[in-house]
């Protein structure tokens, strides 16, 4: 294999599902309630546990599932303090918008993450940096991921801006699925296109950076 993808290097489903999946909860909760709040919040947070729970007995990394379980926890305090359901995308929009600017961030010192993170899967550290072509791949492809954060935040902060509560939590609800692993999954098949065309012909791929000592012993 020349070039590996970032889709069969990076998973999404599971840890979109995972982030999605008390949303839902909390819509239909809050629906089936009579836009109950309390109860909206209460069938969020139990789901956001169950999944945890399910998610270390898979022996997944238990920081990742705990901040998960405390994004959730969040999530529901602040519409509990506020009143306002509309405010369960808050979190989201935040963190997103948090996303795209540590992303842009990465980037611009020449350390963009998407380099960093299949580096890292790779067991490559950052080797990879020492190869211009690959740095410059990296870095064109993480805009990618800097889109699709701020993608989010451009179609999340309309909802909950609304004056309609079943418009800002019905609508954002969908919208945030739609937002969830199908972009994500979008994300990485672009993601791996951009490298894949930004590399040159004769580059050997992912796996193998050409630093100033490789280009040695091959010659």
């Amino acid at each position: 294999m020349r070039q590996d993808t970032l889709v069969s290097l990076l998973g999404g489903k599971r840890g979109a599902f995972d982030a999605t999946a008390p949303l839902v909860v909390f819509v239909l909760t809050w629906l089936l309630t009579g836009n109950s709040i309390a109860w909206a919040a209460g069938a969020s947070v139990t789901s956001a546990a169950a999944i945890a729970i399910m998610r270390l007995a898979q022996k997944r990394k238990p920081r990742a599932v705990i901040l998960g379980l405390l994004s959730v926890a969040v999530a529901a305090l602040i519409v509990l303090y506020t009143g306002r359901a509309q405010d369960i995308l808050l979190p989201r929009i935040v963190s997103n918008a948090a996303s795209a600017l540590v992303w842009a961030g990465f980037i611009v010192f020449r350390r963009p993450l998407l380099g960093l993170i299949v580096g890292g899967l790779l067991g490559q550290r950052t080797h990879w940096r020492l190869d211009p072509a690959l740095l410059r791949a990296y870095s064109l492809a993480s805009w990618i991921w800097v889109a699709m954060y701020a993608l989010r935040v451009a179609v999340l902060t309309p909802f909950w801006n609304s004056a309609s509560d079943d418009l800002a939590v019905i609508g954002g609800g969908l919208a945030q699925i739609l937002l969830s692993w199908p972009l994500l999954i979008l994300c990485l098949a672009i993601s791996g296109w951009v490298i894949k065309a930004t590399l040159p012909d004769n580059h050997p791929g992912l796996r193998h950076p050409l630093t100033a000592n490789s280009q040695l012993a091959d010659s």
